[in-house]
């Protein structure tokens, strides 16, 4: 059980807001993104999958790492190399399907054949577009939220994530040392980020609040985010390496995770909905001692 010391606490400030609209393609930072109960409204709320409604990521296929959304109020507009802009509709969708997500199976929307031939055109094998629909009900691991019920949409687990400028900071100093050149946060695909921290500073946190102006905002900080390759795909290139995993092995293995590498924290959202976050937005993070 966790004891909070009311004097162990850090001034934090919103470095950047992020939200990807597709699962494992690339991502948007907007000038402010607004909770929802899954997270950032629009995360992760498209998904590619394979005939059978198996999903699909830069892990098989890092390519997907060049696809690049642009949001405007009515529609998403997809650009990737070699290909005509796709206009997605945001208010619109086609079939009903079932689609699998992890050990989740779960009801959602088949995008069209439009859709369907972009991303088999560019991707190499036939694919198709999802949309996660918003009456199904997946909830994140309540051995790590607790009393949280906290839903999430295509997210691998948990509604956002959390990483620290400090983290990445670390990170490209041994990358450095290592002779390999610098990366930027699109490796690790976080939600926020936040300034204000040492190094893996979130790693130790409880909760964070901020004051929205429309109110207060306060997410738990639940479960660290255990990671697979995608950190060593290059955004700009869409080619996977292995620098930044061989610095994680280094440092990053985590007990709490039985020894899994680890950069950036799960947080679900206690308080906030319908409220927004913004650069720049000043927060108090309470730490959290075993």
């Amino acid at each position: 059980m966790s004891i909070i010391d009311s004097d162990s606490e850090a001034d934090v400030t919103i470095e950047s807001v992020h939200v990807h609209p597709i699962k494992s393609c690339a991502g948007a930072t907007p000038r402010e993104a607004l909770l929802v109960e899954t997270g950032f409204d629009l995360d992760r709320v498209w998904m590619v999958v394979d005939a059978a409604g198996e999903f699909v990521t830069q892990r098989e296929l890092p390519r997907m790492a060049l696809i690049q959304p642009t949001l405007k109020t009515e529609e998403m507009i997809l650009r990737a190399p070699g290909m005509l802009a796709l206009h997605v509709a945001l208010d619109r969708v086609e079939a009903p399907c079932e689609v699998r997500v992890w050990g989740d199976r779960v009801t959602a929307f088949d995008m069209g054949a439009l859709c369907a031939q972009w991303f088999s055109d560019f991707l190499g094998r036939p694919l198709r577009l999802a949309r996660f629909d918003p009456e199904t009900r997946r909830l994140a691991n309540r051995d790590w939220t607790g009393e949280v019920e906290a839903e999430t949409a295509f997210q691998d687990g948990y509604p956002l994530l959390v990483a620290s400028s400090a983290s990445l900071a670390e990170v490209n100093r041994r990358l450095a040392l290592a002779g390999e050149a610098a990366v930027t946060m699109a490796r690790f695909r976080p939600n926020l980020v936040l300034g204000g921290l040492d190094a893996h500073g979130e790693d130790h946190l409880d909760e964070i609040v901020f004051d929205s102006g429309e109110g207060a905002v306060r997410l738990k900080v639940v479960k660290p985010c255990a990671r697979c390759p995608i950190p060593d795909v290059d955004p700009a290139t869409g080619v996977p390496g292995h620098a930044v995993g061989d610095v994680l092995m280094q440092y990053r293995a985590d007990r709490r995770l039985d020894g899994a590498l680890t950069f950036g924290m799960n947080a679900v959202i206690v308080e906030g909905f319908d409220r927004f976050l913004r650069p720049g937005m000043q927060g108090c993070a309470s730490y959290a001692f075993d």
